[in-house]
């Protein structure tokens, strides 16, 4: 076994290892992280905070909703929302922050994918859960240091559970393995014991299990971008439970009756359905492997969108009369063509369809190219007015989706993913002919993608996104970095700051 990372095997308790390697990790036990590592997970949390701000701004329902939720419940020695001093309950702050943050669907995300381990079931997964860290460090006085370790961890458990545990393959929603990893950071982070840690662990899934009924119907709701903050929420009332002395179900990842051996019949008897490695040190955390949204859409229209520019920029033609383009044709894998290719959104009459519509990303897309003459990521990077009432219902956007072809690509691009994000794009126009953007695997913000100026792109979706928040998003962006430098009482202070309600930019419900 490398020295570097810890294996909790299939015929063991991996609850309780789970929680070990939680509070060792935390505690200064392994030899510590990676400088890359650490990086890579203050460059994912300053994306995510440009996402929950200016998703609090715009007013989007659930996080105004929760955050009026969180209001009612002060707690003097509890944590603090985004733009509030107000302390209170952590859970319900928990509950605001990763709503506000997951509310554009345009922050990080993990396919769960890691073929040199041999771990490939392919979890999708977010980074969304940054804020449990934030509000164990101010219930617990903690310096950033600590918090950006802890950030790390998290990412790493759900990521690596991703990797072993396909949750979607049986209905259950990805939250899970998010909530597993702030259950157990969290309790570390408070000082729970492993016997605490561990009966969270069993309250939580045994307990609160969401399925995917959340993400299904014909227009999504509420409910598809507060998935990951119910079960924060829930992970975090289950430690401060397990610590007042709450027993729960003791060895989670074994018991017959519980999700991982009720859906995937283990190998042996007494054993869980898989063994979970965990990295302790360096920089082969997976949080390297995971992937950033470059605007607001569903990652898996990334490939579509990438080939949509590149023929846009070596063919500017295409945008000189919209009459002229005949039809688009994108070809994808499964699950893609499932998740964004479901017939109901091809008429998004709300934001949540909207952004999981191919046919709406690419003819809005489309339609800004053909509007301002200009083509790029940089260019015409989607934000949240890109999802608003009028933009759904643009007569140019809904002539531009009635061309657009979105079909299953066959084996070939089903082998491919989620090595990658297999896609081509065609393009059917009146005189240059049938356009090919060939297959596309490794679009921009993709982990393996090594063109684009990622650093340039990233800085371009913060201040667009922190504008909407804030009058001066430098200074939100000072105030996000380095937060291993951040004493305990400027983390204390982190979420103290000023968000602008934006009454101007409408969002559609």
């Amino acid at each position: 076994m490398p020295e570097d990372s810890v294996l909790l095997k299939s015929d063991e308790n991996q609850a309780r290892g789970l929680a070990q390697y939680a509070v060792d990790f935390l505690s200064g036990r392994f030899a510590p992280p990676g400088q890359e590592a650490l990086q890579m997970v203050e460059r994912f949390h300053l994306d995510s905070v440009a996402c929950g701000v200016s998703a609090i701004a715009c007013g989007a329902n659930a996080p105004t909703v929760l955050r009026r939720e969180a209001a009612d419940y002060p707690c003097p020695h509890g944590a603090t929302c985004f733009g509030s001093s107000l302390r209170v309950m952590p859970e319900k702050a928990v509950l605001a922050n990763c709503s506000a943050v997951r509310e554009w669907d345009a922050n990080g995300t993990n396919f769960g994918y890691n073929p040199a381990a041999g771990a490939t079931a392919g979890e999708f997964g977010h980074n969304d859960f940054y804020p449990v860290a934030i509000a164990a460090a101010q219930q617990a006085r903690l310096d950033g240091q600590t918090t950006l370790r802890a950030m790390l961890l998290i990412d790493e458990i759900r990521g690596r559970l991703a990797e072993v545990f396909s949750l979607k393959d049986h209905k259950i929603d990805h939250v899970v393995h998010g909530a597993i990893a702030s259950a157990a950071v969290y309790g570390a982070l408070l000082d729970a014991t492993v016997d605490q840690i561990e009966s969270a662990l069993g309250l939580l899934v045994a307990h609160y299990i969401p399925f995917r009924a959340i993400r299904a119907g014909e227009q999504l709701s509420d409910s598809k971008g507060a998935s990951a903050a119910i079960s924060a929420e829930m992970a975090v009332l289950s430690v401060h439970r397990a610590r007042r002395g709450f027993v729960g179900p003791a060895d989670i990842f074994r018991n017959p009756e519980a999700i991982f051996c009720l859906f995937q019949r283990p190998a042996r008897r007494g054993a869980s359905p898989f063994d979970l490695r965990l990295t302790t040190s360096g920089d082969d955390f997976a949080v390297l492997g995971m992937h950033f949204k470059l605007g607001l859409y569903e990652h898996q229209s990334a490939g579509a969108i990438e080939g949509l520019f590149g023929l846009l920029g070596k063919h500017p033609a295409l945008l000189d009369d919209e009459r002229r383009l005949r039809r688009v044709r994108i070809s994808i894998y499964q699950p893609a063509l499932g998740i964004i290719g479901d017939p109901a959104k091809r008429d998004p009459k709300t934001r949540q369809s909207a952004d999981h519509s191919m046919v709406y990303i690419i003819a809005t897309l489309l339609r800004k190219a053909l509007t301002n003459r200009r083509a790029g990521w940089r260019e015409l990077m989607l934000a949240p007015a890109d999802y608003d009432a009028a933009a759904l219902s643009d007569p140019l956007t809904r002539r531009l989706m009635e061309r657009i072809e979105f079909v299953h690509g066959g084996r070939e691009y089903d082998e491919k993913y989620p090595d990658g994000i297999p896609t081509t794009l065609e393009i059917e126009h009146e005189t240059l002919g049938t356009l090919s953007s060939g297959l596309v695997m490794y679009p921009a913000g993709h982990a393996r993608n090594r063109t684009a100026d990622l650093g340039g792109l990233l800085e371009h979706k913060f201040r667009l996104l922190a504008a909407l928040a804030v009058a001066d998003a430098e200074a939100l962006r000072r105030r996000f970095s380095d937060l291993a430098r951040k004493t305990a009482q400027e983390m204390a202070d982190l979420y103290d700051f000023e968000i602008a309600q934006r009454a101007g930019i409408p969002v559609a419900k």
